[in-house]
């Protein structure tokens, strides 16, 4: 059996919230920071603004979002190509719940995707709906969080 395939994947944070003081209280300083990686553009992070943090600016719990539906995106894309679906427009609105708990933290208790795809056949549509159960399955991201992540689809054929 071959081994398997391993892939590194390396990001940066890099704090820029110090007003000067630091940490010295919890109200002085800023939740800022810049991620980056070797590549794309800067991404800059912050807070929920709940938690003190910068509305203008990515939080973590919309990145992990982002992250599922991009991943989502991605595999169902593959498996319509594997499967003779053309795809002529995609667009997700996930949308996901995350509880606090006692003492500070907390977790996402799921995820919905709502993919909104165009095919370009009405003959596709049925097997374009279906697909997404393969595409979840293939998901790296959604493969690896501990909490549900469904989709409520939709397949229409373009006009």
């Amino acid at each position: 059996m071959p081994s398997a395939r391993k892939h590194v994947y390396e990001t940066r944070v890099v704090w820029t919230g110090n007003r000067g003081t630091g940490t010295a209280s919890y109200r002085d300083y800023a939740r800022t920071h810049d991620v980056t990686a070797d590549g794309p553009p800067p991404l800059a992070g912050s807070a929920d603004r709940a938690f003190r943090g910068d509305r203008d600016r990515w939080n973590p719990e919309q990145l992990l979002l982002a992250a599922l539906s991009q991943c989502h995106m991605l595999s169902y894309l593959h498996v319509c190509a594997v499967n003779g679906v053309v795809v002529t427009g995609y667009t997700d609105r996930a949308t996901g719940t995350m509880e606090e708990t006692a003492g500070g933290a907390g977790h996402f208790t799921e995820v919905t995707l709502h993919p909104a795809v165009e095919v370009a056949s009405p003959t596709m549509t049925a097997a374009a709906n279906a697909l997404h159960e393969e595409a979840q399955r293939l998901c790296f991201i959604a493969n690896s969080v501990n909490f549900p992540v469904h989709h409520e689809a939709t397949a229409t054929a373009g006009g």
